[in-house]
């Protein structure tokens, strides 16, 4: 299990359509969905609290509680899912949500090993943690785009990124509105940026 585990990452870097393909293939049950959904936001959550401690820099008041992290990492996954779906549809795609999910699961479970690998990285040379950051954000974007493009059948990268930049202007647009619904000033947010 633990060498398909590494295959399978390792594949996600050097044929992401094939991962995606192999992921969608498996039409998980809403039951196995929801359980990866919440150990991936367990997960994170937890390595969260890992870097608050090893970090102690200030944050905002709704993140300072690993457990309202985990509410926010949980609504801004599903967030994700729904604005890649939408934002997919405008391109004609035709991904499902459980394929959408199963790919967005995917890489939350590769950011929580980027996250460990960076609470090692960071304390030994801060430079290099920048670096691995910024490198893994590239490829993570890369991965994305062929996920995307493969779950909803594109056939052109072009629409993939069109999905994410609708998908991410969505997503900012309700996140401005459910904050100041909450009475978050978002003037006031940054300073944490």
């Amino acid at each position: 299990m633990g060498q398909m585990a590494l295959t399978l990452v390792l594949r996600s870097l050097t044929e992401p359509r094939l991962v995606a393909r192999w992921l969608i293939g498996l039409r998980l049950s809403n039951e196995a969905l929801l359980t990866c959904f919440a150990l991936v936001v367990v997960l994170n959550t937890l390595l969260f609290g890992i870097a608050v401690l090893v970090d102690p820099t200030p944050l905002p008041w709704f993140l300072a509680q690993p457990s309202v992290y985990g509410v926010l990492q949980a609504g801004s996954l599903l967030a994700t899912m729904l604005a890649f779906l939408w934002g997919g549809r405008l391109f004609s795609g035709t991904a499902r949500l459980a394929d959408i999910a199963v790919l967005v699961i995917w890489l939350q479970a590769l950011r929580a090993l980027v996250q460990v690998a960076l609470l090692i990285l960071m304390p030994a040379s801060a430079f290099l943690g920048g670096l691995a950051v910024s490198l893994t954000s590239v490829i993570g974007f890369w991965i994305l785009l062929h996920f995307l493009d493969e779950a909803h059948g594109f056939g052109s990268l072009l629409k993939a990124l069109g999905t994410i930049v609708f998908g991410l202007m969505g997503m900012a647009f309700a996140l401005s509105i459910l904050l100041t619904l909450i009475g978050v000033d978002p003037t006031g947010i940054n300073g944490y940026v």
